[in-house]
């Protein structure tokens, strides 16, 4: 059961932008698509609104749509996500140690 459960996981956050588009939620609070964009370096629109398809249908963000001209929409993390905020800043506490040790002069 244990294996099921943490493979069911990663492969809800698996892929190369689905974690760093979390991350950059996690640091920004709400926010919209082209922000998200601009922070997420060298993601494609395409891709973006792909992953953010998949992460709302995952219910780890919310997706927010205001009828306004011009249509305006937000996001932002899902109670789900910030439980998973807590694992990846470890991990990010984690990267910062090793980079330090592997790069000493900096």
């Amino acid at each position: 059961m244990e294996d099921c459960c943490i493979d069911y996981a990663l492969n809800l956050i698996n892929g190369k932008w689905k974690l760093l588009i979390l991350w950059t939620m996690s640091k920004n609070g709400i926010i919209r698509f082209n922000e998200l964009q601009r922070k997420v370096n060298g993601i494609s629109s395409l891709m973006l609104s792909k992953n953010l398809k998949e992460l709302e249908e995952d219910c780890l963000i919310i997706r927010r749509q205001y009828n306004e001209i011009p249509p305006r929409v937000e996001y932002e993390l899902s109670e789900l996500s910030q439980k998973l905020i807590v694992a990846l800043r470890a991990l990010d506490e984690w990267g910062n140690e090793v980079y330090k040790h592997k790069n000493p002069s900096i």
